[in-house]
């Protein structure tokens, strides 16, 4: 098990602080089980079935905006980590699902290393929802509706921030994964690779 320990100086003027450091390890990583059997979303009256759906939908919306703002597959998975935790944590109800879609994606283009506008970002979820309903593709007109939007994926964002501590960072599976599959392949005989 690995463990991130982060030393915070103590306080100049003498005083204890509450918090002392912060640890990171696998076991505080994942989501503990009473958190997925009851989520916010379940305490404000929605059902199981709705929010699994919801947040099938936000996952595959931010997909769908990373593929078409040309954002590494790596962004759009830790969008989606970052949107999922946020609705273990808030609720769906409360907080709609669209605009913390937008907000992961954008969050996440930043995170990865591949920045994208929040102008971009918003012009893409409108394009994706024009597509989906089967309209006219027109563009979104710049008008105050427009800023209050943009305003709003900027404010979700920071609560996405708030309510995951600045905790962001996502170490995926994929890497991981790739080394295994070539250390794997290399290890076994030529004869047991050709096809049958």
């Amino acid at each position: 098990m690995t463990t991130t320990t982060t030393e915070i100086p103590p306080p100049v003027d003498g005083n204890k602080r509450k918090y002392g450091r912060i640890v990171i390890t696998l076991d505080n990583s994942r989501i503990p089980e009473e958190k997925l059997e009851n989520t916010p979303s379940m305490a404000d009256g929605l059902d199981r079935q709705t929010e699994t759906d919801l947040r099938i939908l936000g996952c595959e919306l931010i997909q769908t905006a990373g593929i078409l703002l040309k954002q590494p597959q790596v962004a759009m998975a830790t969008g989606q980590v970052l949107f999922q935790r946020f609705y273990y944590c808030k609720s769906l109800v409360r907080h709609g699902m669209e605009h913390y879609a937008m907000a992961s994606l954008n969050l996440a283009s930043k995170v990865e290393e591949a920045p994208r506008r929040v102008r971009d970002v918003v012009n893409v979820f409108h394009h994706i929802r024009q597509v989906r309903a089967s309209r006219p593709i027109t563009p979104l007109v710049l008008d105050q509706n427009y800023i209050n939007l943009k305003n709003q994926v900027i404010k979700a964002e920071r609560r996405i921030l708030k309510e995951l501590g600045f905790c962001v960072h996502v170490k995926h599976p994929h890497k991981m994964i790739v080394t295994y599959l070539q250390v794997s392949t290399t290890a076994l005989p030529r004869e047991s690779l050709a096809p049958v």
